[in-house]
């Protein structure tokens, strides 16, 4: 029997199929990647550093504002394209897409949920054309447990007074501006917790220790110390007291970035082993030529395509303006596992020389590591699907 060839013209495109624009601007993002942050990798990753003209490149690119409106300076893209910038990034570099990613998922996102029209006018243009933004949740006593915030925000009238240290802030050494959420009242809970949007140069702000970290070190984590920090009322992000849903539900669209991150550096360390059993040759020929490593590639590459599909689903429900709690979580969840498989596959596959830092493929390994733990740890990603597919309280 003949192979029908004929398709509906009505039926709906693949799940990782892209539009001509999102192929364009994929492969923009793509060609940069390998022209202007792979030369860096290595260099950024051993002085923990990252380089500051790269930072500006990424501005002129418009990569740090991907879905700020074009009124403000921005792109005027979607959730999903800022995904494929995330993943086209951190194929070359984790520590690059993490800048990235934190930017357009985290903070860009809840600036255009819940600041105000004065906010976004003052704000936006400038994270769209020269300031790093970050986040500030974490603290020592509140990882997982992100509500046990003792971070304290006292009413002083026409101004906030905030004193308290956060933990893990990424971007931090960086950014010159902090969506930080800190608790009005820690007699209320959850229900005290409150959104500010904290500049660097605030008095009373300082950034403190640099964590040495074993991956994405070229990445900053930082503490940040707030000693009678003064906010003025007109940077509290939302409402008083409503601080932890703009957490929780800017959290799960960065689940959805932690995803894009995932399967990009998967994705470099897929094809580094890939090229290299190609041309490593044992018992005289290719060690692509066996079919122990043909089926350790084949299943690795079967796991990154359904990590794949994971997260460009979700982006797609994301701007689609769908429900897409369950889908973040498992995303995150499946993919961070299949990035640190992948990539432990790809020293294996280099044998002695993916242990050794001559060769690019052990910095993936240490790179994946955090994805199980950032954002959202796995065990809470399965406490989240747990309760949504269970119908647990």
């Amino acid at each position: 029997m003949a192979e029908a060839t004929l398709q509906r013209s009505d039926a709906p495109a693949p799940l990782v199929a892209l539009t001509d624009d999102e192929q364009m601007f994929r492969d923009n993002i793509k060609q940069f990647a390998d022209d202007k942050v792979r030369p860096l990798v290595r260099e950024m990753d051993e002085a923990q550093v990252f380089d500051k003209d790269l930072i500006q490149q990424f501005f002129q690119l418009g990569l740090m504002g991907i879905e700020i409106p074009e009124q403000y300076g921005g792109g005027g893209g979607s959730f999903f394209e800022a995904i494929l910038a995330v993943e086209e990034i951190s194929r070359v570099d984790a520590s690059a897409g993490v800048l990235v990613d934190v930017q357009n998922t985290l903070v860009i996102n809840a600036l255009l949920r819940w600041a105000n029209d004065e906010q976004k006018k003052k704000y936006l243009p400038k994270l769209a054309t020269d300031t790093v933004g970050a986040y500030a949740l974490s603290e020592a006593a509140s990882g997982s447990d992100a509500f046990a915030l003792q971070t304290r925000a006292e009413d002083k009238g026409d101004h906030f007074v905030i004193n308290g240290q956060k933990l893990w802030i990424t971007n931090a050494k960086e950014a010159g501006l902090f969506v930080l959420f800190a608790t009005v009242d820690p007699a209320a809970g959850y229900k005290g917790i409150t959104g500010f949007l904290v500049e660097k140069s605030f008095p009373g702000f300082s950034v403190g220790k640099k964590e040495d970290k074993l991956g994405i070190r070229a990445s900053s984590t930082c503490e940040l110390i707030l000693e009678d920090c003064k906010v003025p009322k007109a940077n509290v992000l939302g409402e008083v007291g409503k601080g932890y849903k703009i957490s929780i539900e800017t959290l799960n669209e960065g689940r959805i970035g932690i995803g894009g991150q995932m399967i990009g550096m998967a994705r470099g360390a897929w094809e580094h082993a890939a090229r290299y059993a190609k041309e490593r040759k044992q018992f005289g020929k290719a060690i692509a030529d066996f079919q122990a490593v043909q089926f350790q590639l084949a299943q690795a590459a079967t796991e990154l395509e359904a990590a794949r599909m994971m997260v460009y689903n979700a982006a797609r429900m994301k701007d689609a303006g769908m429900n897409f709690v369950k889908e973040a979580a498992m995303t995150k969840l499946f993919a961070s596992q299949v990035a640190e498989r992948v990539c432990s596959l790809a020293v294996e596959i280099y044998g002695g020389y993916g242990f050794v830092k001559d060769y690019p493929v052990e910095k993936y390994y240490r790179d994946a590591k955090i994805g199980k733990i950032y954002e959202g740890t796995s065990n809470m990603q399965l406490n989240t699907i747990a309760k949504l597919v269970l119908g647990g309280k």
